[in-house]
């Protein structure tokens, strides 16, 4: 398949989960499930809005767009804050899907026109945008209250929950971070240029930190002893009342998309804060990862001395290798997927929850902002920590070992987990 047609699939599996997201009633779409979260017919504009400046407008606000400005003003991300989106005069659903098509229409025409030799990167833009408001989307959809909209979710394969608790050696030296255009074309700002770094020796958990892991923390009075967190950590447990992962109910059951159900022991704890990973690494002895050894662990082949594209060699993600694409609506067990180990052993490292780390986002030697300049420059320096890795939600064809996702340390809506780290 040409690159031309492999972005056209791209394109089409992107919209297509789209839409399938916002298959409900026009009160629902327009509904705002949490103060964090825009109303699913804000994303599903704002994503040909995107499109339409990235593609058809070569990404000058300046030229003429399809919406009236005062209509197309919503939309801008920077502009308004979610909390106040659901208040813009927004397009009805109708209008949004309509508008949506007409930009899909005319950006494939583009792209069947690109000479030959064409710089193609702001395709691959456009796929990764959608992909990541997919993601969105579901964080949003798992935020609402009410009867369940979605079903439960495709099945997953069985794990070993033995491995929950162990780790690696991941042995220090130089390995080289990040990538570049050549190896990865549609790599976004924030990942590139390739460098080499030295990395000290450490350990890493083979697997995420469990359910039932996280069980035993509370049981032990983590989230009742000062001890464990740090000064602004404990600030915020006791502000925002922390007790437990988010969507977890005190009779060992969870919330999800809708769906009360028992807690799975051996799943990947999901929903919690910065603050929280770091407590629990603190209270289990072990402390989280930096990105760099993050993104060690996951890419470098010690034999190779090169980079694997993905944890497990060249080939693409399947179903069989990691828990991708939003179909499952949750993580899979720890141990799931032991083809889709890492070169030092560790499993999971892409998809299921996006994984704390300490490391704050900054540019690496040698940054260049790219065609959307606000990605990741206007982050830097800010009070953000990195997550590595993806989660179940994300697009297998979007995601990267070197692929960088930052937040709030107080955030927990995101479907994120904990892998340990330990100094050796």
């Amino acid at each position: 398949m040409s690159t031309r047609e492999t972005l056209a699939r791209d394109l089409t599996l992107a919209r297509e989960r789209t839409l399938r997201l916002v298959e409900f009633d026009d009160d629902e779409l327009h509904r705002q499930y949490d103060p964090l979260m825009s109303p699913l017919v804000w994303d599903l504009a704002h994503i040909g809005w995107q499109e339409e400046l990235w593609l058809l407008r070569g990404n000058d606000p300046r030229r003429p767009g399809m919406l009236e400005p005062g209509v197309e003003r919503c939309y801008d991300a920077f502009s308004n804050p979610r909390a106040s989106r659901v208040d813009l005069p927004l397009l009805k659903p109708a209008q949004a899907r309509s508008y949506c098509s007409t930009v899909r229409g005319k950006a494939l025409d583009r792209l069947d026109a690109l000479p030959a030799d064409a710089d193609e990167f702001d395709f691959g833009l456009v796929v990764s945008h959608e992909n990541q408001h997919g993601e969105t989307m579901l964080q949003a959809l798992n935020l609402r209250t009410g009867p369940a909209l979605l079903d439960s979710g495709a099945p997953l394969p069985t794990g070993r929950p033995d491995l929950a608790g162990t780790s690696v050696l991941v042995p220090g030296g130089p390995f080289v971070l990040g990538v570049d255009a050549v190896t990865e074309p549609h790599s976004l700002d924030n990942e590139r240029p390739a460098h080499v770094v030295d990395v000290a020796s450490f350990r890493i958990g083979t697997v995420p930190v469990t359910n039932a892991e996280w069980a035993d923390f509370i049981a032990d009075g983590g989230y009742r002893e000062r001890r464990w967190w740090s000064e602004r950590g404990w600030q915020h447990r006791e502000a925002a009342g922390l007790t437990a992962p988010q969507f977890w109910g005190a009779d060992g059951t969870r919330t999800r998309f809708g769906r009360v159900e028992q807690l799975p022991a051996d799943e990947p704890v999901q929903h919690v804060t910065y603050f929280e990973a770091e407590a629990y690494a603190a209270w289990a002895g072990a402390r989280l990862p930096t990105e760099e050894e993050w993104e060690k662990a996951c890419a470098w082949d010690p034999v190779a001395g090169a980079r694997r594209r993905f944890p497990w060699g060249a080939s693409e993600p399947t179903a069989a290798l990691a828990n991708l694409g939003g179909g499952a609506l949750r993580p899979a067990p720890v141990g799931a997927y032991p083809a889709g180990a890492s070169a030092y052993g560790a499993q999971q490292m892409l998809g299921d929850v996006w994984e704390w780390t300490t490391s704050s986002i900054r540019p690496w030697p040698g940054f260049t902002p790219m065609l959307y300049e606000q990605y990741t420059q206007p982050f830097f320096g800010g009070d953000y920590r990195v997550l590595r890795g993806g989660s179940w939600a994300v697009a297998p064809g979007i995601l990267r070992p070197s692929f960088r996702n930052w937040d709030h340390p107080i955030r927990r809506q995101i479907f994120s987990g904990v892998r340990l780290a330990w100094d050796v």
